[in-house]
């Protein structure tokens, strides 16, 4: 199967995930603004999602899908079988434990993430997102075997299902704000109640594509026999390491949330939304590049492909420059039209339009090291060498530190983002060196002609976005949203066009960025 149509096919269902997002998010905006409430809810949110980060989509993926494909290589059916029934159990024991801890440690667990809600004005706020955090615990849950799913669901090469199951908790979100906020005395618990509900949907999903595969886990009592297997003591020996590189990234994540606390008010929502913007190139190019080629590369190491094996780095990272670039252009040059066609309505004012699009402008910059780390970093988990990108990611956190007290005293919020992205990028500089000494990625011929061809693509585009900076006020068109939502329309598809235009006038064809995957 075609990698492109592959990464087409996950990049799709992952564009319908971050637009039910988007609206998901408009819909916050508008009925609860960025308050403090606001903020609680995004704190206490963060907390589950820190923690499936850390033992789902970030350790547990990175250990158990290449080894996963390597059993399914040299494995008959049933063993394979047995595998995934002895990783499932210990796996659902374990997240119950954690779960357990983190409902009775809440008060604990926020104060870690937001330091800033202890103070005694802020009493309202700290109990709001203490309450919402026991509601939410669970989600580690069903998230953490919905990703588990995911890596068998991948394994075989069925990417649509766990890309399309995001929506879920979108629509759950979504529902849970137009139907249930006059069921709670405080508003936004609703949007709690929707996530668990969403969580539990993306579960049902993916469960049913594991029994339509004939790869339903069997529950049983057997732990011992499960924790005693050889291939699972060496998918835990694999995730110490990773969960260590989660994890930092994830303390990153812990530290700027609360000094984002410590700032003004509106602040970690400020930023949650600029991350939402973010997530549309990251989700739709650089997780869906890493979650289709991490299996192919498996594959290419089983077969000792080397060549193989640096042709399909070097195809990803052509991608990435090639909608990258233009993709970090547009939301650095065209972010006030983006933050105020999707949020500027009912609570969210005109100064949370430009705070925002501050922080957006910020990630900007970054963005091709966001997207990088995704294509790279692969190059190392599957040769199950997880050591290396931890050692990286060390060394990013405690510079991103640095970033943040030279950047967060003149920025404020949008320092803590500018500090993400130039870490960001000095790790995946990092990544590619050590993949070019480790003779594990060459670069194929064609490289310099391939960038200078970009620069005259990115000129037309860049020249549209400041031609439509100087005669578009975005936040005076708010008196008609739907013209807004329009020109905002008309200026990224004119943006898109001379882009692409340009490109074809250079030589560039989408048969070049055709592979085949074995």
């Amino acid at each position: 199967m075609s990698l492109l149509r592959s990464a087409a096919t996950v990049s799709s269902f992952t564009l319908l995930s971050r637009i039910t997002g988007l609206v998901r998010d408009i819909l916050i905006a508008s009925s609860f603004g960025a308050g403090p409430l606001t903020d609680a809810f995004w704190v206490a949110f963060r907390i589950p999602n820190l923690l499936r980060r850390l033992f789902a989509e970030g350790a547990f993926s990175q250990a158990f899908v290449p080894i996963l494909g390597e059993a399914r290589s040299t494995r008959d059916h049933e063993a394979v079988r047995i595998l995934l029934d002895r990783v499932c159990l210990l796996l659902t024991i374990a997240l119950m434990l954690v779960t357990l801890v983190g409902i009775v440690g809440a008060p604990w667990v926020v104060s870690a993430m937001a330091s800033g809600m202890r103070t005694a004005a802020r009493q309202t706020e700290f109990d709001a997102a203490v309450w919402m955090t026991r509601l939410m615990f669970p989600y580690i849950i069903c998230m953490s075997l919905v990703a588990f799913a995911s890596g068998v669901l991948n394994t075989w090469s069925k990417f649509a299902v766990p890309a399309f199951t995001p929506v879920l908790l979108n629509l759950s979100m979504i529902g849970a704000s137009l139907f249930l906020v006059s069921y709670f005395d405080t508003p936004i618990y609703a949007l709690a109640v929707g996530v668990m509900l969403g969580g539990v949907a993306q579960l049902a999903v993916q469960w049913v594509a594991l029994a339509r595969l004939g790869l339903l886990p069997r529950y049983s009592v057997k732990a011992g026999a499960a924790w005693s297997d050889p291939t699972i003591r060496h998918i835990m020996r694999q995730m110490l390491p990773a969960i260590l590189g989660v994890s930092v990234a994830q303390i990153s994540l812990l530290i700027n949330t609360n000094i984002a606390t410590w700032l003004t008010p509106g602040s970690v929502t400020w930023l949650s939304f600029a991350d939402r913007l973010m997530e549309f190139p990251t989700a739709l190019l650089g997780i869906a590049l890493g979650t289709v080629l991490l299996p192919k590369l498996s594959a290419a190491h089983a077969r000792q492909d080397h060549n193989g094996y640096s042709a399909l780095l070097d195809w990803g990272l052509r991608l990435v420059l090639l909608l990258g670039l233009p993709a970090a252009l547009g939301l650095a040059l065209l972010s006030d039209g983006l933050v105020a066609t999707l949020f500027n309505y009912g609570a969210f004012s005109a100064t949370d339009v430009m705070q925002t699009r501050l922080a957006v402008m910020a990630y900007a910059a970054g963005l091709i090291g966001l997207l990088a780390i995704k294509i790279l970093a692969p190059g190392f988990y599957a040769r199950q060498n997880i050591r290396t990108p931890v050692r990286i990611a060390l060394f990013v956190l405690v510079l991103t530190q640095v970033f943040n007290l030279i950047l967060v005293p003149q920025f404020a919020h949008a320092g803590l983002a500018l500090s993400i992205g130039l870490g960001a990028t000095v790790n995946a500089l990092c990544l590619v060196v050590l993949l070019r000494r480790g003779k594990l990625y060459q670069p194929a011929p064609g490289w310099t002609r391939f960038g200078l061809s970009l620069v005259p693509a990115l000129a037309a585009l860049s020249l549209v976005l400041w031609q439509a900076g100087r005669h578009l006020d975005w936040i005076a068109l708010g008196i008609q949203p739907g013209l807004r939502a329009l020109w905002l329309m008309a200026v990224i598809m004119a943006g898109a066009l001379a882009y692409f235009a340009v490109l074809f006038c250079c030589g560039f064809r989408p048969s070049d960025f055709t592979r085949h995957g074995k």
